[in-house]
């Protein structure tokens, strides 16, 4: 019989915030029991960079308490763990959703943080990453022997019960954007390129955390409030995953201009429900969704070919239809939840001594 696998995650506050690396191991520790294993969490507080690290002592004598066969780093954490000792007699991976210097935040901060990444992830006897870009950039810095690309699933949770919503109010097509409020994730550039679309062509729905920058949020606020918007934009914050799943489900377009996407789990969703998706040749998008096939893919920062995407879906119903089925084809070859989790578990089995490669559930 195989032993239960135990495994503590150290991340960097709340486990239960809403955002896609947050997400993904919630799911992985919901999958668990499935494949023998259970997943706990270990979090440094979320201080101002470079704080957290005072707080490793506290954060190890958890991991110890709980006595894991593998410990597993969260790279938002990572830098925090590079001056502590970790415990030498259970194996450390890495859980990457983002290059060594993270993805959000100033370039002093990167170049501060990048080399403490990089020290805790030389103790990493696995890095688990969450797309081949991110893999493809970890190799180049001499990480290749250790990197195994483990996916977000692409399937979403069953909708909340109720009626289809009429997202749309009367416009021609409804276009939803699943986003917390951060630069890279182009949500100015997107309110630009609505207004700019002709009157009653679109309705933009907005989901997600809107206080994750605080600075960032007052100025797409204010945006909000010029008259060019005015009866464009519904804004639905912070949702249950349920109620995102009834969005993927009554929405005709999915638009998210990211700059940076180490995978855009949203991309992945949206396109299984048999949404078209829109968005920069940027991050991982453009491995997802190809031009003109399962989607509209154009230039970083070009606003007015953001806007001319749009209204062609807006004004060609066939024309959605066409690249929302093959969303969902291509879609299809993505991995599940269950095929993430069975690579996820199977591989950080394997670093524990004498254990199968793996189970399945």
């Amino acid at each position: 019989m195989t032993r239960t696998l135990s495994i503590s995650l150290v991340t960097l506050g709340d486990p239960l915030t809403m955002t896609g690396g947050y997400l993904y191991h919630r799911r992985m520790a919901e999958l668990a029991p499935a494949y023998d294993a259970r997943l706990t969490f270990a979090s440094f507080p979320s201080l101002a960079f470079p704080l957290p690290a005072l707080y490793a002592r506290r954060v190890l004598r958890t991991v110890r308490a709980a006595r894991p066969d593998v410990v597993l780093v969260d790279s938002i954490a990572a830098a925090f763990l590079a001056p502590a000792r970790m415990p030498p007699d259970v194996p450390v991976a890495g859980i990457l959703h983002q290059p060594p210097g993270g993805i959000d935040h100033g370039r002093a901060r990167a170049l501060a943080q990048a080399p403490l990444d990089r020290w805790t992830y030389r103790r990493a006897a696995r890095l688990l990453v969450a797309s081949e870009p991110l893999g493809a950039e970890l190799a180049r810095q001499g990480f290749g022997d250790r990197i195994v690309v483990v996916p977000p699933g692409r399937d979403v949770p069953e909708p909340s019960p109720g009626p289809a919503a009429d997202l749309r109010a009367g416009a021609g097509a409804a276009l939803l954007c699943v986003a917390n409020w951060l630069p890279r994730k182009g949500v100015l550039d997107l309110l630009d390129a609505v207004a700019a679309l002709p009157d009653g062509a679109a309705r933009l729905h907005l989901a997600g955390d809107e206080d994750a920058d605080p600075a960032y949020a007052a100025r797409i606020r204010r945006r909000l409030d010029q008259p060019d918007l005015a009866g464009r934009v519904v804004r639905h914050g912070r949702l249950p995953k349920e109620e995102v799943a009834r969005l993927y489900r009554d929405a005709d377009v999915f638009v998210l201009p990211s700059l940076r996407e180490p995978y855009g789990t949203v991309y992945g969703e949206a396109m299984a429900v048999g949404l078209p998706v829109v968005g920069w040749r940027a991050g991982n998008l453009p491995h997802l969704a190809r031009d003109g096939r399962e989607g509209l893919v154009v230039e970083p920062g070009d606003v007015p070919a953001l806007t001319a995407a749009l209204g062609r879906l807006c004004a060609d119903p066939a024309l959605r239809a066409r690249l929302g089925a093959a969303a969902r084809r291509r879609a299809e070859e993505f991995p599940t939840w269950e095929d993430s989790a069975a690579l996820f578990f199977g591989t950080l089995r394997e670093l524990t001594p004498g254990s199968p490669a793996g189970v399945e559930p």
